[in-house]
């Protein structure tokens, strides 16, 4: 299920009467909404091997589009769509779209008109240029008669997200554009928050790396190569720890601009398959979800988002099992959203979602979730239990962060100690036997 149903759920749907939510629904229904392209591959009535692309709103509709066709797949994602125009578009940063949902939904509180709204705006960031540049087009459009949503989604300064636009659509038509985007402003300062608090602890390891890569590539670079030329005028033979710095001291000054050109060319590589390939994507992300540390704190983040999303939901009034198939679109880890994915299946045929979750192959769930979920499911309290779960994990991720970087300091030191430690001793130790060679 797409980001953007999701977040109409969530968003619109505690504001809006049953007459309004049926409306929605059978707007989603009948892909009025949003429409997607989706690749497959798979076999027609021959047996022959297809592939190629489906439009349709989700991807249960794109594989009954692929059946009533004859077509059997067994493979159907939705298609990265590029273009140059997409391509020249910036994501808009979500701490500035925090800030434009926020101060938009104020200013309308207080019964300003979208435009109105938008040209105090504009006066307000006037030092901020590509900001100002998409609020005077979006200006622009509305002055034109266009609405806040055709404005937003036709301007070309910043890429948004779609579930954000589809979100404000139905919001200007059902009147709940305060509240809307209130909540929008408050969902992308949480995630921020998030961001803002990983990005954080990151800062000393990357530094102390950096000084520590800076250090030693002048010591091998400079140092090493004026210290060499004093064994040049002896035949002594030096210690194996000398000539093991000396070879790489020789390897990295001649072939210095080939390994940055290397390294810069695998990190662009591998950002581009991580990020065009679904396949080689979903093996990495299986991969980390194996290392010791990391893979536990990527999972608390990943199943509290997910326990957080399912409990407003189920809070808002949407079905079980369709709160449980729209909150797997907040899953970032590819192997987890996989294995929900499957789930979700069986919890639409009734099944519960810890049983179901139990039954599907894949990636191995922390125990405390899965007690917790079947509980919840049993007493009719998964909300509330899901909140308190989601809590407790974002606890448990920000002690564990605490005690990591308590103790990446002293390692780190010890790491930048011990390379230095072996370039000086591999130096010294050639001029010390020379020195007892001469008494």
């Amino acid at each position: 299920m797409n980001d953007e149903y999701l977040f109409i759920h969530f968003f619109l749907f505690p504001f809006l009467k049953d007459t309004a939510k049926k409306v929605i629904i059978s707007l989603i229904q009948s892909r009025t909404i949003i429409q997607m392209l989706f690749k497959y591959k798979g076999f027609d009535k021959s047996g022959k091997k297809v592939k190629g692309t489906v439009t349709a709103s989700s991807v249960e509709e794109a594989g009954q589009k692929l059946r009533s066709g004859g077509i059997y797949h067994e493979g159907l994602s939705p298609t990265k769509e590029f273009s140059l125009e997409a391509f020249s578009k910036r994501q808009m940063p979500g701490e500035l779209l925090a800030t434009f949902s926020k101060e938009l939904s104020s200013y309308l509180n207080s019964g300003m008109t979208i435009l109105t709204a938008i040209k105090l705006l504009e006066n307000q960031h006037e030092g901020e240029k590509r900001y100002v540049s998409f609020l005077n087009s979006i200006k622009t459009m509305i002055d034109e008669g266009k609405s806040l949503y055709h404005a937003l989604n036709s301007q070309k300064v910043y890429a948004m997200p779609e579930f954000f636009l589809q979100s404000l659509n139905i919001a200007g038509q059902s009147g709940k554009m305060v509240e809307v985007l209130s909540n929008m402003g408050n969902f992308f300062s949480a995630q921020n928050k998030v961001k803002k608090q990983v990005k954080g602890a990151m800062v000393y390891p990357a530094i102390i790396f950096t000084v520590a890569i800076a250090m030693t590539s002048f010591l091998i670079a400079f140092v090493v190569p004026k210290i060499t030329a004093i064994f040049e005028d002896t035949d002594q033979e030096l210690p194996p720890i000398t000539q093991f710095v000396l070879n790489i001291s020789d390897f990295l000054t001649a072939y210095y601009i080939h390994l940055i050109i290397g390294i810069t060319l695998f990190i662009v590589l591998f950002k581009l398959s991580y990020a065009k390939i679904d396949s080689f994507h979903r093996l990495i992300d299986g991969w980390l979800l194996k290392i010791p540390v990391l893979g536990s704190l990527i999972q608390n983040h990943e199943l509290g988002r997910f326990s957080y999303i399912l409990s407003l939901m189920l809070d808002s009034g949407v079905a079980y099992a369709q709160a449980v198939k729209l909150s797997i679109a907040s899953f970032g880890n590819y192997k987890l959203r996989e294995l929900f994915e499957k789930a979700s299946t069986k919890v639409l045929e009734g099944n519960k979602l810890s049983n179901a979750l139990q039954l599907t192959k894949g990636v191995k769930l922390k125990r405390n979730f899965m007690q917790s979920l079947a509980l919840g499911e049993e007493s009719s309290e998964v909300a509330s239990i899901l909140n308190n779960i989601s809590n407790l994990y974002a606890e448990e991720n920000e002690d564990k962060l605490k005690l990591l970087l308590s103790l990446l300091e002293p390692f780190m030191m010890l790491f930048i100690g011990v390379i230095v430690g072996v370039i000086v001793s591999a130096m010294l130790l050639p001029i010390f036997t020379m020195t007892q060679g001469l008494q």
